[in-house]
C-alpha cells in the first residue's frame, strides 16, 4: 500500500502517478505549484497568490520542464525546494 504514498516534503505522488497521465496541484506555505505530464515531460508552474492555477496563470512566478523520468522527477523536487527556500521569511 505504501507504493503510491507521497514520499517528499511537498507531498507529491511518486513518478508512476504522472506516467499514468495525472496532474497534481499543491501548496507549501506561500508556494503554489502545478505539475502536469505532457509529451514525456513534467511541466511545472509556481505562483504565490491565493488563486487556483487557472486564475493565476497570468501571474506565474516561474515555470520549468523536466523529463518524465526518475532523474527528471528528482530534478523537479530540487527545483521546487529551491523555489520554496527562496521565499521571504514570514
Amino acid at each position: 500500500m505504501t507504493e503510491h504514498q507521497p514520499r517528499n516534503a511537498f507531498d507529491i505522488p511518486k513518478l508512476f502517478y504522472f506516467q499514468a497521465g495525472n496532474l497534481h496541484t499543491g501548496s507549501k506555505k506561500a508556494l503554489r505549484y502545478r505539475i502536469c505530464p505532457k509529451e514525456n515531460t513534467l511541466q511545472v508552474a509556481i505562483w504565490h497568490t491565493d488563486l487556483c492555477y487557472e486564475l493565476a496563470a497570468q501571474q506565474l512566478a516561474d515555470e520549468a520542464v523536466f523529463p518524465l523520468t526518475e532523474d527528471g522527477f528528482e530534478e523537479m523536487l530540487t527545483w521546487l525546494t529551491a523555489a520554496y527556500e527562496a521565499l521571504p521569511a514570514t
